[in-house]
């Protein structure tokens, strides 16, 4: 009996070292070798101060930028949402009267700015974590003439970049097309500060 109780407390300190720390340290060192910029948050900078993350949505509101997905990550704080140390989805049922109520409150803040054109399914519901950086190129479609408007520059030119920041299904099929919110509103601040 007491060989067994030494035998469990010996493997269960064994497997503790290896498994809780020598196997993340490793993997730990390799990423950090391997891959760096992603091992670090795949943070995004200019001028040397960190603006983002490539890897998670931000809240943008005035007209000038694209605006992203709506969060409902720690939204119930009164704030946008898009907190990371709190993500995830509201996980209201589709019958929830609370989803319908936000859902046609989003829809109608959107056609406000775009009367004519049916607001894409992105711009009024919440991903999963309420922190995707990405929008479908439909849901850029729809804000390029605000954008274009708020920064008095022609449609065409706010279309320009929007093509230029729309990233194709992986590997040619595996999900969807898909525009970086941060990296576009980074690229429209950049071309007309000149």
């Amino acid at each position: 009996m007491a060989s067994a109780l030494r035998m469990a407390v010996s493997m269960l300190v064994l497997m503790t070292v290896l498994l809780g720390l020598a196997y993340p340290l490793a993997i730990t060192g390799i990423a950090q070798l391997v891959f760096p910029h992603q091992a670090n948050g795949s943070l995004v900078k200019q001028g040397g101060t960190v603006v983002g993350s490539r890897l998670l949505g931000q809240y943008f509101s005035k007209p000038e930028y694209f605006h992203p997905r709506p969060s409902a990550a720690h939204a119930d704080s009164g704030g946008p949402g898009y907190d990371p140390l709190n993500s995830g989805g509201t996980n209201l049922a589709p019958s929830s009267q609370k989803l319908v109520d936000s859902v046609t409150a989003a829809v109608h803040a959107n056609q406000a700015d775009n009367p004519d054109t049916p607001v894409p399914g992105d711009l009024v519901t919440a991903s999963a974590s309420g922190l995707d950086p990405d929008i479908s190129p439909a849901a850029a479609e729809f804000q390029v003439p605000r954008v274009a408007k708020a920064r008095g520059i022609p449609e065409e030119a706010v279309r320009k970049a929007v093509k230029e920041c729309t990233k194709g299904r992986t590997f040619g099929l595996l999900g969807e097309p898909r525009v970086n919110v941060l990296k576009l509103n980074m690229l429209l601040d950049s071309s007309t500060e000149k």
